[in-house]
């Protein structure tokens, strides 16, 4: 008898250890092979003696007369820092409320997925071109020089880090649409500080907010995404209804 319980509370155990693990496990929606192919999608990145390089060295320009401007200089510094956390730090006020692990689990766990998600798109085209990057191509180091020896040997186009600011824009407009148009302002302005900081053409950029917008897409085919995405939307409408009782 002894003997039974014994195997049933391992059991038991076993069971409550392994969903705890699942639980823990941070996943994505798709794998990369699963996304949709860039390389069949994109144009190119623009010839050296094409008019698109022409401008993609007007904006370069441009980019570096901005770092004049502390405060503009100051946002592209902290955009260059690549993950959630930043995207949290920067998007919060524009969504218009406090985005975190323990306030609002369901939105944190939505954006931390699937942003692990898009952010696969650009690994086939980034290894494929192997664009040069602006910083490398004028031999002068970018707004943030502590990035530039990883950067300097990694693909430049599309930019991921545009990819990054907005899909997460689009996601929290889905979210809360009344702030759509700050938000995505502010996914837009993510990308065009990777011109300000010289570690991206504006084509990348360009590229990066096409391919935001085919990968969050995608995320939409996802049973899975959309019910992380009425779970996310709920606990939203619980928080504003919570806040306005105060």
């Amino acid at each position: 008898m002894k003997k039974l319980v014994f195997l049933a509370f391992v059991f038991v155990l076993g069971n409550v250890l392994a969903t705890h693990a699942q639980e823990e496990k941070v996943g994505a929606y798709f794998t990369t092979s699963e996304m949709p192919d860039l390389l069949k999608i994109l144009a190119p990145p623009p010839s050296s003696n094409s008019a698109q390089f022409s401008y993609d060295i007007m904006r370069y320009f441009w980019g570096k007369e901005q770092r004049l401007n502390p405060e503009r200089a100051a946002i592209a510094i902290r955009d260059a820092e690549y993950g959630i956390q930043t995207i949290i730090n920067e998007f919060s006020v524009p969504f218009g409320m406090q985005i975190s692990e323990t306030a609002t689990p369901n939105i944190y766990k939505l954006l931390q997925v699937s942003l692990a998600t898009v952010d696969s798109i650009c690994t086939n085209p980034k290894k494929h071109y192997m664009r040069v990057r602006p910083f490398v191509f004028f031999n002068e180091p970018t707004l943030v020089p502590k990035h530039d020896k990883a950067l300097a040997q990694n693909g430049s186009y599309p930019s991921g880090h545009a990819i990054l600011g907005y899909s997460a824009a689009l996601l929290l407009s889905e979210i809360n649409p009344a702030r759509a148009d700050t938000l995505i302002s502010r996914g837009l302005m993510y990308g065009e500080s990777r011109v300000i900081v010289g570690a991206h053409w504006q084509s990348d950029v360009d590229a990066g907010v096409v391919s935001a917008s085919i990968a969050y897409m995608k995320l939409h085919t996802s049973d899975h995404f959309l019910r992380d995405m009425d779970l996310a939307r709920k606990e939203f409408a619980r928080c504003v209804t919570k806040a306005s009782r105060r």
